[in-house]
């Protein structure tokens, strides 16, 4: 099978190639997944760094690369309950492939009609859900999202919209081939054609109430603008850091307003969906299913396309999420 791989840790254009290698072994507990859609992410590219903690470390030679995927089951361990055929997302490793080896509880399983394209991407789905439910905001109030054109913000305003939650959401600059409003958000703040401060340009948005929620996917000085821009008891939630620039604050900015301020770590990180998390995954495949839910695709990509693959999703995170399609759904 083809697979994208790496024997060493750096950039990714620099360590990754793609090879045929063959298809895995799997053990009793687990299944072979052929792979229909992956997805190329942030962290994929801090795994290949070794940047993530452990154990979500590289193993060499020829660790397979991408974490999160979505296929259909070929076959199966005695111990697996789920039939041959199911349609399933993962998290897990290895998804740059086109058959991977996952263990059954690792699995999610999709609604036959979920769209392919949405499908290599559930996780993003699922953090979204979690960082809308972590903010705190609650309906009539104010989040305010940067990387507003990423698939993530776009996911966090729609979920946020269906509860009422007012989105303003921050871009460095608009991507015209996404109306960021018909994808839930209130108001939108175009960073290279804001004509006062961002402070100034909340408060006439909010009415002065000010912001009850940030999800940062940026950093940098913006960030610390933005917490400036709070209503008392607001929650900052930390989601990236695309900037390589600080954020500065004092710590009246933060004790006098109340402010809390906490990191996310997408679920299903070191743990694998439990029993429970059943309905709201199901919730969250109806809700990000529908025909009307936008999650922009940067572009499409065969494995051999990997290098432009991983150089548009570096350079270009705003044109919308980058996957590998690699291999039909019903074939």
């Amino acid at each position: 099978m083809k697979a994208i791989v790496f024997d060493k840790i750096g950039l990714p254009a620099e360590v990754l190639q793609l090879r045929d290698i063959p298809v895995p072994d799997i053990k009793d507990n687990e299944v072979l997944v052929r792979t229909v859609s992956a997805s190329i992410n942030p962290g994929d590219f801090l795994f290949i760094q070794n940047l993530y903690p452990a154990p979500k470390r590289p193993v060499f030679p020829q660790q397979i690369a991408g974490n999160h995927g979505a296929g259909i089951i070929e076959k199966t361990g005695k111990n697996v309950s789920l039939p041959v055929g199911t349609y399933v997302a993962f998290s897990y490793y290895n998804t740059w492939a086109e058959y991977v080896a996952v263990p059954a509880e690792w699995l999610m399983v999709l609604p036959a009609g979920y769209p392919i394209e949405r499908a290599g991407q559930f996780m993003n789905a699922i953090s979204a859900w979690d960082l809308l439910h972590d903010s705190g905001v609650q309906s009539g109030q104010w989040l305010a999202l940067t990387a507003g054109n990423s698939s993530i913000s776009m996911m966090v305003s729609q979920f946020a919209k269906n509860k009422g939650v007012h989105v303003i959401s921050i871009v460095r600059k608009m991507n015209k081939t996404i109306d960021l409003k018909t994808a839930g958000a209130s108001a939108v703040i175009n960073l290279s054609d804001l004509q006062v401060n961002i402070r100034e340009q909340i408060m006439e948005i909010t009415g002065n109430k000010g912001l009850n929620g940030i999800i940062d996917n940026v950093g940098g000085p913006i960030t610390g603008e933005l917490i400036r821009s709070t209503a008392f008891g607001a929650k900052v939630i930390i989601n990236g850091g695309m900037s390589p620039e600080k954020f500065e604050l004092h710590n009246f900015d933060v004790l006098l307003n109340g402010i809390e301020i906490k990191s996310h770590v997408y679920r299903y990180f070191f743990t694998p969906p439990k029993k429970e998390d059943v309905s709201m995954l199901e919730e969250i495949a109806a809700v990000s299913g529908q025909a009307g839910f936008q999650a922009p695709i940067g572009g499409t990509h065969a494995l051999e396309d990997f290098i432009t693959a991983i150089n548009e999703s570096i350079h270009h995170p705003g044109s919308g999420k980058h996957v590998f399609n690699i291999s039909d759904l019903h074939s």
